[in-house]
């Protein structure tokens, strides 16, 4: 894609020190190859093992393991992908140009932040942010930007066909964990969208893209197109997430891990920057609803109180009980500031 070389962000030949972090948070081994440890599974097996399918396994260890795995042949067309990745190139091109821009008016159903009004500690990010929720989704559309034009078709459609692929996971971990089909039904939508547009940076040694975190969903489905920049912990060290084509990255939330009884982990993720690639990247949060209570599965514990656990040291293998107490989701999301600065008003926009 072309770049806007009228923006503010191309005509910056070093870094800003309000972008320069502390010693200790910066990135290190930028140089180091990109890691292909990190699984890629294909939805289009079907061959039996363990009484389970290929990919149901697969989903099964790369949760347990890493909690990060990309999926390949998943059903979702190339143009409905390519299609919202460009509406969304006209966006933040259209606020690159409008420099009174900041955040979008309350009153909107979305929120965007420029490199300017998003820091950690008095230290930016290098990036520009757009998000908004989905669900409903016939009654958030009319809130989304409505330019450029197509926007609002565009992710519509974009956000229906994540829908069905988020929900043919979520079966597939049913399966795998021993779950009742179903489980999710009720309890999983594309609560929001949030894109991000992260552009070349003079010396990505000194500053960050996203911070170190953990997702507070169930699971998050993440399309970056050919670019790399993604960094997940990997026994105690950063790897590098490689950009497969086509392909989506799907992570463990904080949910999932709960339901799971921390049979799955939510692995800790950031994004570096490049000196010479533009990076922007759609990800869609599958949450439960807000007023869903998130425990462990109940026929992944057993009632038996930790105490005698401990004690029960032959029935250590046997027993696994509760290691995560009841909460409302919404609830969770306040109480951990789940989405930075930006919480009170994502939630009041969930359904």
């Amino acid at each position: 894609m072309k770049e806007d070389k009228d923006a503010r962000w191309f005509e910056l030949e070093c870094v800003p020190k309000e972008y320069i972090f502390p010693k200790e948070y910066r990135p290190q081994n930028l140089d180091s190859p990109v890691c292909d440890s990190i699984p890629v599974i294909s939805l289009a097996k079907s061959k039996a093992e363990n009484g389970h399918s290929q990919p149901v396994e697969e989903i099964l260890k790369a949760s347990q393991e890493l909690g990060f795995f990309q999926v390949i042949n998943h059903g979702i067309s190339e143009k409905t992908v390519t299609d919202a990745m460009n509406v969304l190139k006209e966006f933040f091109d259209m606020q690159a140009k409008d420099t009174t821009t900041k955040t979008a008016p309350h009153k909107k159903g979305y929120i965007y932040t420029n490199s300017t009004d998003f820091a950690k500690d008095g230290v930016h990010l290098w990036r520009e942010n757009f998000k908004h929720p989905c669900h409903p989704l016939e009654e958030c559309i009319h809130l989304w930007p409505d330019t450029p034009t197509r926007y609002q078709e565009v992710i519509a459609a974009y956000i229906v066909e994540i829908q069905k692929l988020s929900t043919r996971i979520l079966e597939m971990i049913c399966e795998g964990l021993g779950l009742e089909q179903g489980y999710f039904k009720d309890t999983s939508e594309v609560q929001f969208l949030s894109s991000n547009f992260y552009p070349p940076c003079p010396d990505p040694s000194l500053t960050l893209g996203i911070l170190p975190h953990v997702d507070p969903s169930l699971i998050t489905i993440l399309y970056q197109g050919g670019s790399t920049g993604l960094q997940v912990m990997k026994d105690g060290q950063w790897v590098n997430v490689g950009a497969i084509p086509n392909a989506f990255v799907v992570n463990i939330g904080n949910q999932l891990e709960i339901i799971s009884n921390w049979k799955f982990k939510s692995a800790k993720h950031r994004v570096v920057t490049s000196t010479h690639q533009t990076r922007r990247s759609i990800a869609t949060f599958v949450n439960p609803s807000p007023n869903c209570i998130i425990e462990p599965a109940k026929n992944l514990v057993n009632e038996l109180e930790p105490t005698l656990y401990k004690a029960s040291q032959n029935l250590v293998n046997e027993l696994e009980p509760a290691l995560y107490k009841p909460s409302q989701y919404k609830d969770y999301v306040l109480h951990s500031n789940a989405f930075g600065d930006d919480t009170a008003t994502i939630q009041n926009g969930l359904r």
